[in-house]
């Protein structure tokens, strides 16, 4: 029975489309069928040229007529034909009949896949750039359970022509991956650019699923995408999986909380709970339309150097266990986040942060690559139907409660402080928890790595069982719990 095996030495270089396309065709083993809407056949063609394609293709379709396409795969609920639902109905379809067509007793040795993409190109009018659904689903020994591959690509060209051709280099990047890298998912992912300029495709969502990547986090992956500078941001929900920015922010009412979460404290919860409740209170918040987004920076996570990835990680899985939505961007900047939802919703939004994070959002440093500096900024921040939400610190020399009354910012933005606070822009938070305000994570972490005691109560219910069970943050026991 053939395998796979990843990472010849003979293809240790970046191999061309055609070497890729070309040693596909020349495996006996791998066969299946190609199946594109909307972009043209541009993956199969790849397949087509370089010869030897009888023993790779068993089929190639293109169902452009929507009343052809809801007749072979069914129709979508919300009668859209770009969605990822379109996408798995056209894998699973074309999968059950390769498996129905094909006999096993002929073919007992043969790796079947099904490879699929339901894309929208740009339009006449240049105005819409397109977006798609790119996947695979295969085998990597014969009667093995499948596994997938989905992907969810943006067009950055503006010719229809070329974003054609770098969709049929993506595919047989995808598949060609999907046989010889499935081992090393990250370095699968880094090649799906092979040939293909980054200011060309921007991948904002992908998700490995099955038996050979049952050891494969998506949320990892997520981070991979931004690390790799393929997109500038990630969100990924409580279940790990990565979900489609435009699906979940399209016309929300987003309150996003930016912070490290290293661990989240119960500070973080009451600040989310608090300003929570005071969004949804809010004229031009819809309840039923709110979304709160706990949003790490990747800035963030390069604090202490690299980025640990382990570290990532505890955090994603501690703020997942308490059900939230997470989101991790390349954004340094609260305007470029604001300026990011602004993409999906026009609607009503609100940032929760420390007192701490508003008077670092009124120094000039971090505007200096703007050619109208802070003002550019605060127009890209502030102009928006937004609100800043403020929790309120205890000044570590003094005791003093420190909130939007009495920050202090740098003498020559206090006129613009005042315009913008007494202008409904900001609102301090009040109905808070004043005896965990000299709860800090740093203070918790290191209680954690060093084993000192009582560092559980200062955490949300259920977070300080995960830690100790998972071993998160580099838990060293207390003492008090060896000798128990």
């Amino acid at each position: 029975m053939p395998e796979i095996i990843p990472g010849d030495k003979k293809f240790e270089t970046i191999p061309s489309i055609k070497d890729k396309t070309l040693r596909i065709n020349l495996n006996e083993h791998i066969y299946g069928t190609f199946a594109e809407i909307g972009a043209g056949q541009e993956t199969v063609r790849n397949f087509f040229r370089v010869g030897g394609a009888s023993g790779t293709i068993a089929k190639t379709m293109s169902a452009y007529d929507k009343d052809f396409s809801d007749a072979i795969y069914g129709e979508e609920p919300d009668g859209r034909y770009v969605t990822e639902s379109r996408l798995k109905k056209m894998l699973s379809h074309e999968v059950r009949l390769i498996e129905e067509r094909i006999s096993r007793e002929k073919h007992p040795n043969k790796l079947f896949f099904a490879y699929a993409n339901t894309v929208a190109t740009i339009d006449f009018a240049k105005q819409y750039k397109g977006h798609g659904w790119v996947g695979i689903k295969f085998q990597t020994k014969p009667n093995e359970e499948y596994s997938e591959i989905h992907m969810h690509i943006r067009f950055k060209e503006t010719e229809a022509v070329l974003q054609q051709q770098t969709l049929g280099i993506l595919g047989v990047n995808l598949i060609y991956g999907a046989y010889y890298k499935h081992d090393q998912p990250k370095k699968l992912l880094r090649y799906l650019y092979d040939h293909i300029d980054k200011d060309k495709l921007e991948i904002d969502t992908i998700n490995f699923t099955g038996p050979i990547f049952e050891n494969v986090d998506n949320r990892l992956m997520s981070l991979q995408l931004i690390k790799n500078g393929m997109t500038e941001a990630v969100i990924f929900g409580p279940d790990g999986n990565n979900i489609l920015p435009a699906r979940i922010l399209y016309k929300k009412n987003v309150l996003a909380l930016r912070g490290s979460f290293r661990p989240v404290t119960k500070v973080n919860m009451d600040m989310y709970q608090r300003s929570h409740e005071m969004f949804l209170n809010e004229n031009r918040v819809d309840p039923k339309k709110a979304l709160v987004i706990f949003e790490i920076t990747l800035s963030n996570l390069r604090a202490e150097g690299e980025i640990d990835e382990q570290d990532f990680m505890d955090r994603a899985r501690l703020l997942c266990s308490l059900g939230q939505t997470v989101m991790i961007s390349n954004f340094q900047e609260y305007y470029k986040l604001v300026e990011y939802f602004s993409n999906y919703t026009k609607n009503r939004m609100g940032l929760t942060m420390g007192v701490n994070n508003l008077v670092d959002i009124f120094d000039e440093k971090y505007y200096r690559h703007l050619s109208g500096g802070i003002l550019e900024a605060f127009g890209k921040l502030f102009f928006k139907d937004l609100k800043v939400y403020l929790y309120p610190m205890l000044d570590p020399e003094t005791g003093e409660l420190i909130n939007g009354e009495n920050v202090k910012v740098h003498p020559r933005m206090k006129e613009l402080y005042k315009f913008f606070k007494y202008n409904g822009k900001l609102a301090d938070i009040k109905d808070y928890d004043p005896t965990i305000l000299d709860i800090f994570s740093r203070e918790v972490l290191r209680k954690i790595e060093t084993g000192e005691p009582g560092w559980e109560e200062l955490l949300p219910e259920g977070v300080a069982n995960l830690i100790k069970e998972k071993e998160l943050f580099n838990y060293k026991p207390s003492t008090k719990e060896v000798s128990s």
